[in-house]
């Protein structure tokens, strides 16, 4: 029986790339986005069609704890969870609302708890039991000036993942985060030319992290051994 991955934010960059290395490697997959469903869908029937895996799409707000029940409902068995949805508000925190705060914090950090205690249900039923891999970000290690919520739900998902893996190190379910640089995405698409190339200037690895060689870095992790847990690597060309 083929494994079973469950991507969120899958219409994004990393999201598609993610989709398609592992249908690649067989899995069957279920995909979620937020916005950008008519891509995705199409991005999904090119994968069934391409390397003849079952693709599951959904649409809806990940925050929301009724929508994350439909998609587990009758949902038997799942091997592998990608918590990688995020949002972020570029600005002074004084110019920060409240809600704009409350709904980064809820993609980026509640999504992921309330994704997790679903899957693991699921994971600790099977034989093969599972892992977790969270979709963090350098600045979740740093900080980032202007990006005060991003950083902070970020730092909370490193936070999240050392001690939900150490919880689940003894039923032999790993749980991990990969703290990605600065890929060239639609997150970062309010950079003009002129400050890509200055975030750029500063990366020792001279070019912006690749979609593609972080999906191919996340399934290598996909297949660590399980004693690999509780873990935040970083992935960033030597930046911070």
């Amino acid at each position: 029986m083929n494994k079973t991955v469950m991507i969120t934010g899958a219409s994004g960059g990393l999201g598609r790339a993610l989709a398609a290395r592992f249908a690649t490697g067989g899995f069957e997959l279920i995909l979620l986005a937020n916005k950008n469903i008519d891509a995705l869908n199409a991005h999904a029937e090119s994968l069934r069609a391409a390397f003849g895996v079952s693709v599951k799409t959904f649409s809806g707000d990940i925050s929301d704890e009724a929508y994350i029940n439909s998609v587990f409902e009758g949902l038997t068995r799942l091997d592998l969870l990608i918590n990688n949805a995020a949002v972020s508000f570029t600005g002074l925190l004084q110019d920060m609302s409240l809600s704009d705060w409350r709904r980064t914090m809820s993609v980026n950090l509640d999504a992921a708890f309330l994704f997790s205690k679903k899957a693991i249900p699921l994971m600790l039923s099977s034989d093969d039991k599972g892992r977790i891999i969270n979709i963090s970000s350098v600045w979740g290690n740093a900080g980032a000036s202007m990006e005060t919520a991003y950083s902070a739900s970020k730092s909370g998902l490193n936070g999240l993942t050392k001690a939900l893996g150490r919880e689940l190190a003894p039923m032999g379910i790993p749980v991990n985060a990969v703290a990605l640089g600065f890929m060239d995405t639609e997150m970062n698409s309010h950079l003009n030319e002129e400050e890509k190339k200055a975030v750029i200037s500063e990366i020792p690895a001279d070019r912006a992290l690749l979609p593609k060689e972080a999906a191919d870095f996340i399934f290598m992790l996909s297949a660590a051994p399980s004693y690999l847990t509780a873990q935040v690597i970083t992935l960033d060309g030597g930046w911070t």
